[in-house]
């Protein structure tokens, strides 16, 4: 009876979520992103990366608060000290993943929270600390353990003081779209233990690349809860993904989780993209400043 009532709710979740989309006016957010979670048979496209940024560089921005503006707000209170560490040691950033590290919905063009971080521990005119990112929109995490066999990659990460990942939103979508009719809890149940599996694999084969690199695996939000907080469910199978992220992160002394869930939990703030899915430049800003508090900790 328990999983009747999981597989329509669910069910409801999905065509709820699909009307309010069409009557905003807006892109589906479910269609969108099982769209980037369509397995790829042909060779992925080279990652963007991100060079060091120059001081004082200026970009365009969108008016409303002048949120772009607000990169210095990262480099507060305790949060100086991670900035002061960085200016005074030469580090170099790898960021590896999905679509969150490619910045997708940044509306500004800074790259995300990539970008953010960049121009934070970048700010003066030492620019100590270099980023490298390969994200792209869709990855999984079958695809981001193939792609760690990219010769370049693994130069980048061999190089690597501090290696930060994103991944596995795609895995999640992946389970909705091949279950779009009939979903029930343990699909998402069965796809975790495999996530699981790929995700040690991940770290396995990091560490067998750079064995002193400091990895930081960032956490799921949950971008459904805005519109959908009656549905439990949602909610459930994304802190039980995180769960397994932690756990895989507790069995490496080098290896830290960082949470980004609350980081979403307002509901009084605009933080995402016009999709409804990804961030937007303030939610991205978010997550960046929580993981300046991560580095600063370590």
């Amino acid at each position: 009876m328990k999983k009747k009532i999981v597989i329509t709710v669910i069910g409801v979740f999905i065509i709820g979520l699909t009307i309010f989309l069409v009557l905003s006016n807006t892109n589906s957010t479910i269609e969108k992103a099982i769209d980037d979670a369509k397995i790829e048979d042909k060779k992925e496209k080279p990652d963007k990366k991100i060079e060091k940024s120059e001081p004082n560089q200026k970009k365009e921005i969108e008016p409303e608060d002048n949120v772009a503006n607000k990169v210095k707000d990262l480099v507060t209170g305790a949060v100086q000290e991670t900035v002061q560490f960085f200016t005074e040691t030469e580090a170099h950033v790898v960021a590896i993943g999905d679509s969150l590290t490619e910045g997708i919905g940044d509306e500004t063009g800074t790259g995300g929270y990539v970008g953010m971080l960049n121009n934070a521990l970048n700010s003066t005119d030492e620019n100590a600390v270099e980023f490298t990112k390969y994200g792209k929109r869709g990855r999984r995490s079958d695809q981001l353990l193939e792609k760690l066999k990219d010769p370049e990659v693994k130069a980048s990460i061999s190089d690597a003081d501090i290696v930060l990942i994103t991944i596995g939103a795609n895995d999640i979508m992946k389970v909705m779209k091949e279950n779009f009719t009939n979903i029930t809890s343990d699909d998402f149940s069965k796809a975790r233990i495999s996530y699981e599996d790929r995700l040690k694999k991940i770290f396995e084969k990091i560490y067998s690349i750079n064995p002193r690199a400091e990895v930081y695996l960032l956490g799921f939000y949950d971008p459904f809860g805005r519109y959908f907080p009656q549905v439990k469910e949602l909610g459930v199978i994304v802190e039980n993904w995180n769960a397994t992220g932690k756990k895989i992160t507790e069995q490496y002394n080098n290896a830290t989780f960082v949470p980004t869930i609350d980081l979403f939990d307002d509901r009084n703030v605009d933080l995402f993209w016009k999709d409804n899915f990804h961030p937007n430049y303030r939610g991205y800003h978010r997550i960046a400043e929580r993981v300046l508090e991560y580095l600063h900790e370590e």
